[in-house]
């Protein structure tokens, strides 16, 4: 006998122990036998299915290097000083907060082995270099097991259809530290410092240094070459230019727009998300209708018929997925010429629209607890809401988006709400709901840090460092009357570690509240074009829209993420992709305790003629842990606690009162125990300027005596011994 017919004879007896004889046997029992057989095949199965997710966690959760990865570097660009880093009590121990760190959600940036041998721009220095990093006040982090690269915090590793990339997880924008006397506090869930918009604009440059200079091309393949992931020479070019030309499209596509409504910079600790995410949706919802449309409206005849030449091939071909990274490759669109960017600016303008209210990184605990969430309470909580919400984050930060037009029906589409026609969309994406929802999961044990003022509460602080100073306690307990009195009727007080704790969301119009309004009016005003969906119907909370040639970007963002999460992941397996999809969307939903319900506070309802009006308000959370969270309001224009219960200078007010100040500095991470926030000023960090529209640091000036309560009562202001004493409760939430 051959060797390959005794292993195909062993593999049959094999089946026939296995498969085949309990089969047979079982179609002769009678049914009480069969019932036992079929509980035990259950039990047997439900015990499999645990202890590979045991065994899975075990492996996901086996890094406990006990400093978290947290890496001193002694050479800040900004000048702080950290000598030692610590961690606060939150309900998380160092295993947690690495797979918090670590965990992928299918966020693509760019192959991994690129970000790790990318050099800077004119330098030979790696663009990941700790020093580099910190410049975007990104958080260094040693190797650790989950992390072998020793990668900035929140970003990791994903494979997507076996390639290997470098993207985002939440933890790089959902991390902070903050400074004092030589003592970095990581807080896990804070507001990052993060400069993304930066990043991305030098990572583009970086890449395409690297393409047009020989000596660092050289370089960079022979290092990438080394890792096995690409084959040859060419494959490697081929992906090094995709991928520039990716950011660098991703980086224009958001960038300023005219004179008369310049793009805000955003500086520090902020990012306009949700513009990004609108604009990511548009790119993927382009098909050659769409094109062609926006190309009438956006050039003039001769432009046009420049331009259609060179893109008609690619119209014509078989693909019409990705069409805008497609068509940016074309010499009229892609020239370094005058009139090639200002083609290129035009056909951007009709596309997309201005990514410019960026807003603080919203603060992680207490968020699967929450009603509705995001600054205006854009998306509901209840049901499988934080799947979706999750997923739309992914999308923003570079999820893989391999959606096509296709003909006949799915389960996906039906699933999505495209009904039943002979066309539907596939939304294959890199987007790992699996994580997602673990994720989620994850942040229900995260709690707020509490002030760290007394040393016998804190064992892990370093030895022989300082505390931050104790807190007044007759000064804070003032200071909680007046929070009864000004503040709780927005800003509820919770108990940090309940299990039953709960967060609605308080929402006041912007009439009320009167704080910069451009984050909600873009939430409002916002269109683009339907593309792929065009005809679809869209869940506008009062009910169906119909998705027309153009339609809300809130709308199509809701329909992409709908359809992403009803289409399981396109590589797995069939039975693998759908098992996973609805585990976790049954879980997700049975184990959500938040309810569907109706928004409170005082602001204009949603309308079948106004759907999205609800939207143009800014909603109060509950303030634990609001001492580490600076700077302050929705779009960080307040540097500190103090400063934000000053009121806004308004013409004709004296000159030698007390307000909030138009111009501070952002960057640094040292802390201000005094006033309550981060070093605003005697530095070189970024210029928050709050003339600019976008900026605005007025309203929410309920302290000052300017802004009415949700009764519309308008309370006396505070004087500045009142002012201390709510600064100083401030710190005990």
């Amino acid at each position: 006998m051959g060797f390959k017919t005794a292993v195909i004879s062993f593999a049959n007896k094999l089946l026939a122990v296995l498969f085949y004889q309990p089969i047979r046997n079982f179609k002769t029992r009678n049914f009480i036998e069969k019932t036992i057989a079929v509980m035990f095949a259950f039990i047997l199965l439900v015990i499999v299915w645990a202890t590979i997710g045991a065994i899975s966690r075990a492996w996901e959760f086996r890094d406990k290097d006990p400093a978290r990865g947290a890496l001193v570097v002694s050479k800040d660009p900004l000048g702080d000083q950290v000598d030692e880093i610590t961690y606060l009590d939150q309900g998380w121990q160092p295993a947690d907060s690495l797979w918090f760190y670590n965990v992928s959600q299918g966020s693509n940036l760019i192959p991994y082995d690129f970000f790790l041998v990318l050099e800077q721009k004119e330098s030979r220095e790696l663009f990941r270099q700790n020093q580099n990093i910190l410049r975007y006040r990104y958080l260094p982090q040693k190797p650790t097991a989950t992390n072998p690269d020793g990668l900035p915090l929140g970003m990791a590793l994903d494979t997507y259809k076996g390639k290997r990339y470098m993207g985002y997880t939440c933890a790089a924008c959902h991390t902070t530290q903050i400074n004092y006397q030589g003592v970095g506090m990581r807080i896990d869930g804070g507001p990052a410092m993060a400069d993304m918009e930066n990043f991305m604009v030098d990572l583009a440059a970086a890449m395409e240094d690297t393409l047009e200079n020989q000596a660092k091309l050289d370089r960079f393949v022979d290092a990438v070459t080394e890792f096995g992931d690409y084959s040859d020479r060419e494959e490697i070019l081929a992906d090094l230019q995709k991928f520039a030309l990716r950011v660098e499209s991703y980086t224009i596509i958001n960038n300023p727009r005219t004179a008369t409504r310049p793009l805000t910079t955003y500086g520090y600790a902020r990012l306009d998300a949700f513009g990004r995410i609108y604009n990511r949706v548009l790119e993927h919802l382009v098909n050659p209708e769409t094109l062609l449309d926006a190309m009438s409206r956006a050039f003039t005849p001769a432009e046009y018929a420049m331009v259609f030449a060179e893109v008609e091939p690619i119209l014509n071909g078989d693909e019409h997925d990705h069409l805008i990274e497609r068509i940016r490759s074309v010499p009229s669109l892609s020239g370094d010429d005058q009139p090639s960017l200002k083609r290129l600016v035009k056909l951007r303008d009709e596309i997309f629209n201005p990514a410019d209210a960026p807003v603080s990184y919203p603060f992680l605990w207490d968020i699967p607890q929450h009603d509705y969430v995001q600054w205006n309470g854009v998306v509901g909580n209840a049901g499988i809401g934080p799947i979706g919400r999750n997923a739309g984050q992914v999308i923003g930060v570079f999820g893989t988006l391999d959606w096509q037009q296709k003909k006949g029906v799915t389960l996906s589409s039906i699933l999505g709400g495209q009904g039943f026609d002979n066309r539907h969309i596939e939304f294959d994406s890199s987007v790992n709901i699996r994580n997602v929802r673990r994720v989620e999961n994850q942040l229900r044990d995260l709690y707020s840090p509490q002030w760290p003022g007394e040393l016998e509460n804190l064992p892990d602080w370093p030895e022989g460092k300082p505390v931050l100073p104790a807190i007044d306690q007759v000064k804070a307990d003032k200071g909680k009357v007046l929070f009864r009195g000004y503040c709780e009727g927005c800003h509820e007080n919770i108990n940090r570690t309940s299990p039953d704790r709960r967060v609605v969301a308080r929402m006041t119009s912007l009439k009320t509240m009167k704080t910069d309004a451009k984050m909600a009016e873009n939430s409002v005003d916002w269109n683009g074009y339907s593309g792929i969906v065009k005809g679809k119907y869209a869940d506008a909370g009062v009910g169906k829209m119909l998705l027309e040639r153009k339609a809300p970007a809130a709308s199509l963002l809701t329909i992409a993420t709908t359809n992403v999460v009803t289409t399981p992941d396109p590589d797995k397996i069939f039975i693998q992709r759908w098992a996973e999809r609805v585990f976790d969307f049954a879980i997700t939903f049975f184990d959500n305790e938040v309810k569907a319900s109706i928004k409170e506070g005082n602001y204009d309802p949603d309308s079948t003629v106004k759907p999205l009006q609800s939207l143009l308000s800014y909603k109060g959370r509950s303030l634990n842990g609001i001492w580490a969270t600076a700077p302050y309001l929705h779009n960080g224009s307040v540097p500190s606690l103090y400063h934000l219960l000053l009121p806004k200078k308004r013409p004709g007010d004296p000159d030698d009162g007390l307000y909030r100040p138009d111009e501070f500095i952002v960057g640094s991470r040292e802390f201000d125990p005094e006033y309550v926030g981060l070093k605003w000023q005697g530095y070189d960090g970024f210029l928050f300027r709050t003339d600019i529209y976008g900026n605005g640091n007025g309203g929410h000036e309920y302290a000052s005596g300017h802004s009415p309560q949700l009764n519309g009562e308008v309370l006396p202001a505070l004087n500045d011994d009142q002012r201390w004493q709510l600064v100083e409760y401030l710190k005990t939430l």
